[in-house]
């Protein structure tokens, strides 16, 4: 068992009041008890965590992201260009990737989401070279299991190559047999449906722009037979806008719609340029977005309209996005610009802390479809994320401690992040690998992938 003990604050639900000097007691992978006094009963083997100094919320959900994308960070060829130009310099890089390098991408942006309080995430690997062999999916998820990540990722895919009209290379996309063949497997090989399932899949055609309308048609049918989500990136620019009005002649959501990939079960990243009668639609249908507001700015993208989605009732979760374009795997960070954005063009009250605190946790949750995650509540996972606040960074922000996560503090790492009840940061580290050999390990393999460009 592992008790929490004494917590400076707790956070079950951002709609909720903060509890003050309350425990949290874990058993297995869920939470047993929530209250004061508690303690591991004569007997029983457990651990207990000091939580004096701490704010403890839900572990986040981060709910789309690219982790082979941590190997091109920061590049200056591209430091200052808009998506399509970026994505046409980077594929010429990416289409080198092995397993190698998926495997060490993984670890690193799993390591940066467990450490800055993130426990279950997604993955858009649509990328997939005619050179790679092996499983893929299977590295990442070996990955996860290593970390301990609550892991839900998509298999991704491209089929419009340039020669076709699209952006990426020939050597970087697959047959919608292909796709179709290997995305059965991966659902057969790797899902599990359970409540607390730590193991899920996701189908994801790449885009309207580098797939064809028929694979994102089979894909819907397979998803649907499987009982699995659908994901793709979609309204992220106006470049995205005037391609499927000279290609299809149609908006991205009319497209999206026609193709039946649109309902409950369904999210799409970005969703910056839908106008009123697009998010009406989005409300009818359920559909859910996954807001990135730091890419958005990165590369100029736009604002996503999160204040009116919100007010709507749509449900916006909260991502990192690719970290070539982020360029990071800073989940509180990315709470902090997302609060921060709204209040560019809808003013000081566009977005509060809690509604951040919601986007990144029972949002996100929702998004990906986990019934009993986001919420620090009795028979709900053991996802917890630890904040130490005794630092001086916090001084003068402890009338409210939860928002001062995103208000204040410069060191946005956690304490201690538990996922299914188990520790996997200690004390501000990695439980599961050693850090510094992590560190060496992607600086060479980066290095090693530019070099072939």
């Amino acid at each position: 068992m592992l008790l929490i003990k004494n917590c400076y604050y707790l956070s079950s639900s951002p709609s909720g009041e903060g509890l003050r000097g309350y425990d949290i007691l874990v058993k297995g992978n869920r939470i047993e008890k929530i209250g004061k006094g508690l303690v591991i009963p004569e007997g029983v083997k457990g651990r207990t965590i000091d939580a004096s100094t701490c704010v403890a919320v839900p572990g986040f959900v981060n709910t789309h992201h690219h982790f082979y994308q941590t190997l091109t960070r920061n590049l200056p060829a591209v430091q200052n260009a808009e998506l399509f130009d970026w994505l046409v310099y980077l594929y010429e890089i990416w289409k080198n990737i092995d397993d190698e390098a998926v495997f060490t991408s993984s670890l690193l942006a799993i390591g940066e989401l467990l450490k800055t309080g993130c426990t279950t995430s997604t993955d858009h690997h649509y990328l997939y070279p005619k050179s790679f062999r092996g499983d893929l999916m299977g590295l990442q998820f070996e990955a996860a299991r290593t970390l301990g990540i609550r892991f839900s990722p998509t298999r991704g895919s491209m089929s419009r190559s340039k020669k076709d009209g699209g952006l990426p290379p020939d050597s970087v996309v697959q047959t919608p047999q292909e796709i179709l063949k290997d995305s059965e497997r991966v659902i057969r090989e790797y899902h599990d449906p359970g409540e607390l399932s730590m193991e899920r899949v996701l189908l994801a055609p790449c885009s309207p722009f580098s797939v064809t309308g028929e694979l994102m048609k089979e894909s819907v049918l397979l998803a649907r037979e499987y009982g699995v989500r659908l994901h793709t990136h979609l309204a992220e620019t106006r470049d995205e806008d005037d391609y499927c009005q000279q290609a299809f002649g149609k908006r991205p959501l009319e497209l999206m719609a026609e193709y039946g990939f649109i309902g409950e079960d369904v999210s799409y990243a970005h969703g910056i340029h839908f106008n009123n009668e697009e998010l009406e639609v989005l409300k009818e249908t359920g559909t859910h977005i996954a807001h990135c507001p730091s890419s958005n700015m990165r590369l100029g993208s736009g604002i996503c309209r999160v204040k009116e989605m919100l007010a709507r009732g749509i449900n916006v979760g909260l991502a990192v996005d690719g970290s070539a374009s982020n360029d990071s795997s800073d989940f509180l960070g990315e709470m902090r610009n997302a609060l921060l954005l709204q209040r560019v063009t809808k003013g000081a009250d566009a977005l509060t802390a809690r509604q951040v605190f919601a986007m990144a946790s029972e949002n996100g949750a929702k998004l990906l479809g986990f019934e009993k995650v986001g919420k620090l509540r009795e028979g709900w996972a053991a996802d917890i994320a630890l904040f130490d606040i005794n630092s001086l960074e916090y001084c003068g922000a402890l009338s409210d401690p939860l928002a001062a996560l995103i208000f204040s503090g410069y060191n946005h790492g956690t304490a201690y992040t538990i996922v299914n009840g188990k520790v996997v940061v200690d004390k501000g580290r990695l439980a599961g690998i050693d850090e510094e050999e992590l560190t060496s390990r992607a600086n060479r393999v980066s290095g090693e992938l530019l070099k072939k460009r």
